[in-house]
């Protein structure tokens, strides 16, 4: 055997040594996993919609793993804060995001240069739940429909105003794609909240808003506010009597908000799988599914590669319409 022939075989025995050991010290980090507390940081306020999923999700796991899962509040610039803080944090399964579409896909696209890909930079694990938007009217709007709506808005364009929980947020951008849909131009009026941005919907401050059936929903049942569309292509359970934008006459318009968790980029595949089997276990536990079905919500439990196609899909669609009406971070 020639020393060049040698070599070459000295070098693939190392390779496969090599391999072979990171496979096994991979495995057995899985199987010790985890042996210390996980820390979800939520790039938003305490009390939102995905702050309320990190704590079910986290206390579920705890409670399948024996060890606390604490949910940490880091909000601030469209989620860009608390996503940092996860992007250079140690691979190891125990500094996790859990994030909201309009913090992880939009909000990068708002910020040029984009401040993180959310795809690259990050270990998708799963998206959890999504809920499509839900279009609703102030009472002193006098549209009984969504066809009714787009006629009053082009009868009077640039005169009709919507709120929102802040610029780039999913309601925000979920009103613009109706906006653009069915041709019609209104004013964005941005509030610092999802309360106060549903407040001044209530009290006649503003005339439309797109938020979460959980969320409105109560007001609408109280006399409060009118619901008039779902951006979703079939009607949602929770709220069966309302149809969707298509069904209206305003086609192509498929807006959601989802949850889901991702890891530091790096994170061993053991893990990453771990995670998502026992997410994805919880998601399908009947009193989480019965919880957020009433809410709205749409259970998902995907696997990491679906959801790195669903962040790549969006990002082309909210893309678009961020370049069209020239939206812009604060």
């Amino acid at each position: 055997m020639s020393a060049i022939r040698k070599s070459i075989t000295r070098k693939s025995i190392y390779s496969m040594i090599t391999v072979g050991f990171v496979m096994a010290s991979s495995a057995a980090f899985s199987q010790n996993y985890p042996s210390k507390p996980i820390k979800f940081v939520v790039p938003f306020a305490a009390g939102g919609p995905t702050d309320l999923y990190a704590r079910v999700i986290g206390q579920k796991l705890s409670e399948a793993w024996g060890q606390p899962v604490i949910v940490e509040n880091k909000p601030g610039a469209t989620g860009l804060i608390g996503s940092g803080i996860v992007k250079d944090a140690a691979p190891d399964g125990y500094t996790l995001l859990f994030t909201s579409n309009s913090a992880h896909v939009i909000g990068p696209l708002l910020h040029k240069p984009a401040s993180f890909d959310p795809v690259a930079d990050f270990t998708p694990i799963t998206m959890v739940l999504r809920y499509p938007m839900y279009f609703l009217v102030a009472n002193k709007v006098p549209a009984k429909s969504l066809k009714e709506f787009v006629a009053l808005a082009k009868a009077q364009p640039g005169k009709l105003n919507y709120s929102s929980v802040g610029i780039g947020s999913g309601g925000h951008l979920a009103c613009e794609l109706i906006n653009i849909a069915a041709g019609i131009n209104t004013v964005h009026i941005a509030y610092k909240g999802a309360a106060p941005a549903q407040a001044a919907l209530a009290a006649g401050e503003v005339d439309f808003m797109c938020d979460s059936v959980g969320f409105s929903q109560p007001l609408v049942q109280a006399g409060k506010l009118r619901g008039l569309a779902i951006t979703a292509p079939k009607r949602s359970p929770a709220v069966p009597d309302v149809p969707t934008v298509a069904e209206q006459g305003v086609p192509s318009v498929e807006a959601y908000i989802w949850q889901g968790l991702f890891g530091p980029k790096g994170m061993p595949d053991a893990i990453k799988t771990k995670l998502n089997a026992e997410v994805v276990r919880i998601v399908n536990l009947p009193d989480v599914k019965d919880r957020e079905i009433k809410g709205g919500s749409e259970l998902i439990g995907s696997s990491p590669e679906q959801l790195v196609n669903d962040v790549n899909a969006e990002k082309a669609v909210w893309s678009k319409v961020i370049a069209e009406k020239n939206i812009k971070a604060e």
